[in-house]
């Protein structure tokens, strides 16, 4: 039985076999001797994604194998990454996954960069999503904090003040590109200010020289979605704060319930017999 098995397999022209669970030593010794490479105990994730890579189906059943079912790859080799062995399956045609190895000298360096990469990848999907984007460097915050301080000097009372903030912290963004790359933060944004004032609106700061040039120009942009989903968390939490601030303001400043007002019957003197 298992000689048949193993017969089906070859004869479908497959010369690596994956598996999700075991493989018998005789069925993986004659698959050996007709030069097909068994992998057994692979993840499902794993067995999906190889899918996916390679084209071939995943089946349940190999008496419905067939050469319709097979993928394709280059090489399968196993190479040793760390003292682990890994199996490397390259050279897929168009493959619809792919594995990235992240190493590093500790497991904190290790997750540093593996959320890094995440969110690179995240960054470059939502662009092609969106298909919109912005200059980077800081300039859309200072072309908004410039736009809104107009639209500010139109309002009257409270208003007036609330948007002229907003304004003020939409400038937080460019102000720390500038700590951070050991620049002054007011000379800079000065610049900016003055670049787009001159209708420069993709004018942002080049932490490398300190310069303040086109950001679009020199490549430098940020999904669209990225920049909407900041300032609406932002706004959503300053909101917040003063939502809170408002409800103890109230409470605090109420006035004291009625039977608050004086002592318990019986505690107006002292006790019958006391002098």
């Amino acid at each position: 039985m298992l000689k048949d098995m193993v017969d089906k397999i070859i004869n479908s022209g497959a010369n690596v076999v994956v598996c999700q669970k075991g493989i018998d030593d005789m069925a993986q010794h004659y698959l050996a001797k007709a030069g097909v490479l068994a992998v057994r105990r692979v993840k499902k994730s794993d067995m999906e994604k190889l899918s996916r890579a390679t084209g071939a189906s995943v089946i349940t059943n190999i008496d419905e194998i067939s050469e319709s079912d097979l993928g394709h790859a280059g090489h399968a080799d196993e190479k040793k990454i760390g003292g682990d062995a890994m199996l490397y399956i390259t050279e897929c045609k168009n493959p619809k996954a792919v594995s990235l190895i992240v190493r590093g000298g500790t497991e904190h360096v290790v997750d540093s960069l593996e959320r890094a990469l995440e969110d690179a990848l995240r960054v470059v999907g939502v662009a092609i999503e969106d298909e919109k984007l912005v200059a980077g460097g800081g300039s859309p915050e200072v072309e908004l904090s410039l736009r809104l301080r107009e639209y500010a000097a139109t309002l009257k009372g409270r208003e007036q003040l609330a948007v002229s903030k907003f304004a003020d912290a939409m400038e937080v963004i460019p102000r720390t590109l500038a700590e951070n790359a050991g620049l002054d933060p007011i000379d800079m944004l000065v610049e900016l200010r003055s670049q787009h004032e001159k209708g420069n609106k993709n004018a942002g700061l080049d932490v490398y020289t300190g310069e303040v040039i086109d950001m679009l120009a020199k490549g430098v942009v940020e999904p669209l979605r990225v920049k909407t989903q900041a300032i609406n968390s932002a706004t959503e939490s300053a909101v917040m704060i003063l939502r809170i601030d408002d409800v103890i303001a109230s409470v605090g400043g109420g006035e004291m319930p009625p039977d608050m007002g004086g002592m318990p019957p019986g505690m107006g003197g002292m006790p019958p017999g006391m002098m």
